[in-house]
């Protein structure tokens, strides 16, 4: 799939995923990552904002997607939350920001869908501040091996129909990039990971 019918696929679920985003601020599990968010941060795929619910609300805010739909209702859903935001059309691969920018950088639910998702780390990695973070909510292959074999075999289709795969193994893909892992847990039968990570130093 190329870039082009990945950013029409998005386009396509945008007023879906803005329609679920109050559903999502009772979300635990984005409760419990974003909890941590502090600082200047920048969100990479914002979607249409399933986080806003759980930021401070003094953030320094800035938010990515390569989707100009998301970025619609992403800019909606900021002023019904109150913050702050600038947002940024474009492919995180290929932004371009100063080294040591961002205080948090925040990914849920992203990784599933780059072609290189180690190089998209590594570069989360040179953006933010040597005593940064960098905080992921990701969904990936389940503990279960049945389970497992299972997200392979309908990976192609889901793929399709998704635009992202759904058979990652998410701890081994942040452990070949340069970030550090400071904590990590996983949860729905491991298919949800939640990690806690810094820079390189």
């Amino acid at each position: 799939m190329n870039n082009e019918e990945l950013v029409q696929k998005f386009n396509k679920q945008a007023h879906k995923h803005e329609k679920h985003r109050r559903d999502e601020a009772d979300n635990k599990w984005r409760r419990k990552i974003c909890g941590s968010v502090k600082g200047k941060t920048l969100e990479i795929a914002v979607g249409a904002g399933m986080n806003y619910a759980f930021l401070p609300y003094d953030s320094d805010y800035t938010g990515v997607d390569f989707s100009p739909d998301m970025l619609e209702v992403a800019a909606a859903g900021a002023k019904e939350y109150k913050i702050d935001a600038d947002f940024i059309l474009s492919e995180i691969e290929h932004l371009s920001f100063p080294e040591n920018t961002f205080d948090t950088i925040l990914s849920t639910g992203t990784i599933c869908c780059y072609k290189d998702p180690v190089r998209v780390l590594n570069l989360l990695n040179t953006w933010c501040r040597h005593e940064g973070q960098i905080l992921l909510l990701e969904h990936g292959l389940m503990d279960n091996k049945g389970l497992r074999w299972l997200q392979h075999y309908l990976n192609p289709l889901l793929l399709k129909l998704y635009g992202c795969h759904h058979d990652r193994d998410i701890l081994e893909i942040v452990e070949a990039s340069e970030l550090q892992i400071v904590k990590h847990e996983r949860a729905q039968l491991g298919n949800l990971y939640l990690l806690w990570t810094r820079p390189a130093g």
